[in-house]
């Protein structure tokens, strides 16, 4: 089990508050993801689950039971961070069973963890290497192994693929998303990325400021967002915002548009501007335009070449029924 439920737990550093009181419910066997921009308190929220930073209020249970009060070790979670914390004269064997030793469990059941730990993970033939021996993605494994032989209620994960290429972030983004399937337990990871977040989630906490914007599945939080800090940190490229008299034509302070939800033409269209960086990656063509009034250029997205140059006059439709509207305060509107 590793349900996890937060109530008016808050976080002080002298008189700086950095996470007022919040309430949030993780369900067993969930993915959750934690994200939002750095400095936004999801780190210090995971190391207050974790029992790594003292709470300053409120209460953390773990399967039902009041767990604000004990140490890390008493929590029956299991953390991966950022540096993979390796111990570079032991193999990789021996790292993984390093938690196992230390909790004094007999040998032939810390062999079988182990080996069960490194056939999950494909680290079954690297088993007698050291760390050095190790690419960056085989050594974040092995982190994760030495995780996974304490099996604990939660899996929580602090940032795990900063330190990677952008090849093996996505490869280990698969493979931390396939390990949540089988082994079908609690992970919470935390992460500035919010394409990590809408890829691997069940559930995304959208921090700012220590306080949680919106919690949803990754499609709630794109097709729903509750307000324009939220509307723009979930999408890539983000949503583009208008503010001014087209906004309120549309009893709104400000609108939003996704870059697919914007028709081209070059002959009519609601928005006449001037197309500027193209971006051709294939598959999808994001380029930038700008329209007289407007301020930012508007990021526009269309499926794979098109015929459309620097300098070029278009016109751009957006589609009503994706238009998203907020109020002066950034709230959305119904």
């Amino acid at each position: 089990m590793g349900r996890i439920t937060l109530e008016k737990v808050r976080k002080a550093f002298g008189e700086v508050e950095v996470i007022p009181p919040l309430d949030l419910t993780i369900e067993d066997g969930e993915f959750v993801v934690f994200v939002g921009p750095s400095g936004c308190g999801k780190s210090t929220l995971l190391r207050l689950i974790a029992g790594l930073e003292d709470v300053s209020g409120g209460q953390i249970s773990i399967d039902g039971q009041d767990a604000t009060e004990l140490p890390p070790a008493k929590r029956g979670l299991a953390m991966v961070f950022q540096s993979y914390a390796l111990y570079p004269h032991m193999s990789v064997r021996k790292n993984i069973a390093f938690p196992l030793k230390m909790a004094k469990l007999d040998q032939a059941e810390i062999d079988r963890r182990v080996n069960g730990a490194a056939e999950v993970l494909n680290l079954t033939d690297y088993i007698d290497r050291r760390p050095g021996q190790l690419s960056g993605g085989q050594r974040q494994r092995v982190a994760i192994g030495r995780a996974i032989v304490r099996e604990p209620a939660a899996f929580l994960f602090d940032e795990p693929l900063s330190n990677l290429d952008a090849a093996l972030r996505v490869g280990m983004r698969l493979e931390i998303s396939e390990l949540h399937k089988r082994l079908a337990t609690t992970m919470i990871y935390v992460t500035h990325d919010q394409v990590e977040a809408m890829t691997m989630a069940d559930k995304i906490v959208v921090l700012q400021a220590g306080v949680i914007e919106q919690v949803g599945s990754p499609l709630e939080l794109y097709r729903n967002p509750r307000n324009k800090f939220v509307a723009g940190f979930i999408g890539s490229p983000r949503m583009n915002f208008v503010e001014g008299p087209e906004a309120a034509k549309h009893d709104a302070a400000t609108i939003g548009i996704r870059p697919e939800h914007i028709a081209v033409s070059a002959t009519e269209g609601a928005w006449k501007g001037k197309v500027g960086v193209s971006e051709h990656l294939g598959s999808d063509t994001f380029f930038h335009v700008t329209v007289d009034g407007f301020g930012d250029p508007l990021t526009v997205r269309a499926g794979g070449e098109v015929d459309i140059h620097y300098g070029d006059t278009v016109y751009l439709t957006p589609d009503a029924e994706h238009l998203h509207r907020f109020d002066k305060d950034g709230m959305r509107l119904a």
